[in-house]
């Protein structure tokens, strides 16, 4: 039987790359002989974190719309221009069985040149309200998987096929904690509150975080506090305080999540579905500066279901601490909160998605 050949495009934001990545490792496992080739766009984290993950990748120069008049947004038209010719030529020499976006830019201009060549494609959509880019491709797309129930006016109902979120296969089997409190070197007899801002950082959160540390630490709690790459610098002196570290990214993050008692966190899509697997009392700060307002929808279908906390960063000053305060004190709370969360994880996405892409295989 010949073997079967993948193109996967996502990219951006860890939250596009690691289920693009999660459903490769899965397609590998099914087919070891296939052939993949991701593509991200050129100046994005896909860059490092594709090839990092064993798979070859070709960048665009493609970028978003900024939400204010800019540069950028002139050179858009020319970019979307560029990356929609050298997505011809890369389908095209490369002659994909299925293609799978995962969202991003990069993801539109790859499968809109896949339509064209009759080639079946397959849409993962990650958060509860879809951004442009998906629904305009949705009409040409073979399969749409989506991670939240009523999306039908969006999507084409019979394309629709409800699987979840890939999430990374090493946080379906829990780390001990034990080992992990020994890998971040933490006291054991002390609650650890981990902080999240997503994979590029979040400054609100950083600044909030900063603000809020004496109030953390009096809480006799210990803080991993994943700031960003880009805002490391300015928050590194706080690693010289006892209890507080502070880091730019966490590889382990089995180990972290096994490691936190509370986590503090955004609510971008891929990071909902790991904190649904881990289970763990979660406080959920959307960003307000996404398209949609999907952060806030995404976050919103979890705590709906009394399985997890939202403060909107408009409300952070009022009752942050107060909320965090009550959180630590109630255990019955955190119970019932893990208990809740645990109920609306989906530990099947990867393999769910795969068997989708697999229907397709000509």
């Amino acid at each position: 039987m010949k073997q079967p050949k993948f193109i996967i495009s996502g990219g951006g934001t860890g939250g596009h790359i690691y289920p693009a990545i999660a459903i490769a490792n899965e397609l590998k496992a099914r087919y070891p002989e296939a052939q993949f080739l991701f593509v991200g766009a050129q100046d994005k984290m896909e860059m490092q974190k594709v090839p990092q993950a064993g798979y070859a990748i070709k960048g665009l120069w493609i970028a978003g719309l900024q939400r204010k008049l800019s540069f950028q947004n002139a050179l858009f038209l020319l970019k979307l221009l560029a990356s929609l010719i050298k997505s011809f030529f890369i389908v095209q020499r490369f002659k994909p069985d299925v293609v799978i976006g995962t969202g991003g830019f990069a993801s539109g201009a790859v499968l809109k040149v896949t339509s064209l060549f009759g080639i079946p494609t397959v849409i993962q959509e990650q958060n509860s309200y879809p951004g442009i880019t998906n629904k305009l491709l949705a009409k040409k797309a073979k399969t749409i998987c989506v991670a939240y129930e009523n999306l039908e006016r969006f999507f084409p109902t019979e394309k629709m096929i409800l699987t979840g979120n890939p999430v990374r296969q090493d946080l379906l089997v829990p780390a001990d904690k034990a080992v992990a409190v020994q890998y971040f070197n933490l006291e054991a007899t002390k609650k650890t509150i981990l902080v999240l801002g997503g994979s590029l950082g979040a400054r609100r959160i950083n600044q909030l975080i900063e603000n809020e540390l004496e109030f953390l630490l009096r809480q006799n709690c210990q803080i991993i506090w994943q700031c960003g790459k880009l805002y490391l610098d300015e928050y590194t002196k706080y690693n010289e305080e006892h209890g507080v570290q502070v880091v730019a990214f966490i590889e382990r993050m089995d180990l972290v999540y096994a490691a936190a008692d509370v986590i503090i966190s955004r609510s971008g899509a891929s990071s909902v579905s790991e904190l649904c697997i881990v289970g763990k009392p979660t406080i959920f700060i959307p960003s307000p500066n996404v398209a949609e307002d999907h952060q806030t929808k995404n976050a919103k279908a979890i705590v709906d279901n009394m399985g997890a906390l939202l403060i909107k960063e408009s409300e952070l000053n009022q009752t942050f601490e107060k909320i965090v305060s009550d959180l630590l004190k109630n255990e019955s709370l955190q119970s019932e909160l893990c208990q809740n969360i645990k109920k609306l994880a989906k530990p099947n996405a990867t393999k769910d998605i795969v068997e989708e892409v697999i229907k397709l295989i000509k």
